[in-house]
């Protein structure tokens, strides 16, 4: 017996839904497009905070960050250590200033990285429930043409079947 687009419905979304609820639901699904573009509703929502928090992940996440802050420490040891030798040093050896630099560079960037990826997380579970409504409509519409292909298969058999009986009286 074939399945209603309802128990369809109930039946991928293993939920109990209102009479109203499964018929609003029905409609969005079948009768509406409902993918979206879920890069353009983020970028729409972003703040200017978040902005700058993407920006300074991408660069601090690239090689030319990396390769310009090796070449940054390489400096800052060769001028202190080569340089400016004797007292003129800036931040003799064991380098305490280059320490607190870093530490609040760190302490800094951690954050800022962490705000951009839980958007990033945020943007992934919308684009995940946005492929799921979409594979959810695909497939009540697979099971619909599903059953419109079964009725035209068996109305296509009553007419052969039809045929053939006018064609066996036509010979008698």
């Amino acid at each position: 017996m074939a399945k209603t687009k309802k128990e369809i419905v109930k039946m991928l979304l293993n939920a109990d839904l209102l009479e109203q609820d499964e018929e609003e639901l029905l409609d969005l699904l079948i009768d509406q497009p409902i993918s979206i573009d879920v890069d353009k509703l983020e970028e729409s929502k972003m703040t200017f905070g978040d902005k700058i928090a993407d920006k300074i992940s991408e660069i601090a996440g690239s090689w030319g960050f990396i390769f310009l802050f090796v070449f940054f420490l390489l400096g800052w040891i060769i001028l202190n250590t080569i340089v400016l030798s004797g007292k003129d040093q800036i931040d003799p050896y064991p380098f305490i200033l280059l320490n607190l630099v870093l530490s609040c560079i760190a302490a800094l960037q951690a954050p800022i990285i962490m705000m951009s990826q839980n958007r990033q997380a945020q943007k992934d579970s919308l684009r995940n429930q946005n492929d799921y409504r979409t594979d959810l409509k695909s497939e009540l519409i697979l099971e619909s043409l599903h059953d419109d292909l079964e009725k035209l298969s068996k109305n296509q058999r009553k007419i052969l079947k039809l045929l053939e009986e006018v064609s066996d009286n036509e010979k008698k």
